[in-house]
């Protein structure tokens, strides 16, 4: 064999080769992308874990994954035992439930729990950036109760989980939002529902009255045992990001990709936060004293930390997309 032809030989090898490593890289990023077929991981140590160690749930007394409060971090206060009686439900609780009328229809108690971790989670997931007209968005999500109340069938749910969004102004950031939450909620095998509250007079925009707003209505509406308060224009970039039921109060939105998935400052805890029901009513809910946009999140944090209890997620999980280009100008005011 010549030179020449043992060079045309190694040629079209080193080209087969090539070919191949980039067909594989080709294929393998699709699949991580799509995460249609294989589950994502990150390192040896589950990130999952820790947003399951601050998470209350009322699996039967028998189960073995069953989480109390005495397993989560000892800054949790001791005022909070009836958090923990609220999540360890009962069959009286839930006759006392069944007795009552609401809007949005209730589980059926005899349904099997659901599991502890959601059982078709991917990790990081395609964000949804189109912004389907309202009648599309009920095409897409039919199985969605008038109001937009959403249960899996397939099990009772751990977790009844109201979705607080403050809003005005904003129609295609609204649609784009609730076409992400939707499926990324259904997911998880929430009892859930997303409650919009639209501030419609023509004055400077008030999130905490809103919030508070949408906590008062939005117990009349189901026996919610927690709320998330969640800005209109963060989407959730992971499914693992558990939007379930804290045991201590839980900032969520701590890796933005506009502030280069870092806290823009420590104390933080806008965004989107967790709380249940009765930590809630123990700080007041939100300061109605705080007119445009900052303040009001500070102030939520100070009362929480005057009962020492907070927590925020792993960034690694709680990464979000923000639709929002423009910087917020912090003109709230501390209340004398």
């Amino acid at each position: 064999m010549t030179l020449v032809t043992r060079n045309k030989v190694k040629l079209v090898l080193a080209l087969f080769i090539a070919c191949g490593v980039v067909h594989l890289a080709i294929d393998k990023g699709q699949s991580i992308y799509e995460n249609f077929d294989r589950i994502s991981s990150y390192l040896d140590d589950d990130p999952l874990d820790s947003v399951l160690q601050n998470t209350a749930t009322h699996p039967p007394e028998n189960s073995a994954s069953h989480f109390t409060l005495s397993q989560f971090p000892s800054e949790a206060p001791n005022i909070h035992t009836e958090t923990e009686s609220m999540f360890n439900v009962t069959v009286s609780d839930e006759d006392e439930w069944m007795n009552q009328s609401y809007p949005f229809t209730l589980q059926n108690p005899k349904l099997e729990v659901c599991p502890l971790t959601p059982p078709g989670l991917v990790g990081p997931i395609r964000v949804f950036m189109d912004s389907p007209s309202m009648d599309a968005l009920q095409k897409l999500y039919p199985y969605l109760e008038r109001g937009g109340h959403g249960q899996p069938e397939e099990c009772r749910s751990r977790h009844r989980v109201a979705i607080v969004v403050p809003y005005r102004d904003r129609d295609s950031h609204l649609r784009i939002l609730l076409h992400n939450l939707h499926s990324f909620l259904t997911k998880q095998q929430l009892d859930y529902a997303i409650i919009i509250v639209e501030q419609i007079a023509n004055q400077t925009f008030n999130r905490a009255k809103l919030m508070n707003v949408g906590f008062a209505e939005g117990m009349k509406l189901y026996p919610w045992e927690c709320f998330i308060f969640h800005d209109v224009d963060l989407l959730p970039e992971d499914d693992r990001n558990l939007y379930s039921c804290p045991t201590i109060p839980r900032h969520m939105s701590v890796a933005i990709d506009k502030f280069n998935y870092k806290l823009p400052y420590t104390a933080i805890f806008g965004g989107i936060s967790a709380m249940t029901v009765q930590q809630l009513r123990s700080i007041n809910g939100f300061s109605n004293r705080y007119w445009g946009w900052g303040g009001e999140d500070d102030d939520l944090a100070d009362r929480e930390n005057v009962f020492c209890f907070c927590s925020s997620m792993q960034q690694e999980l709680n990464k979000y997309i923000t639709l929002c280009g423009i910087t917020r100008i912090r003109t709230g005011f501390k209340p004398v």
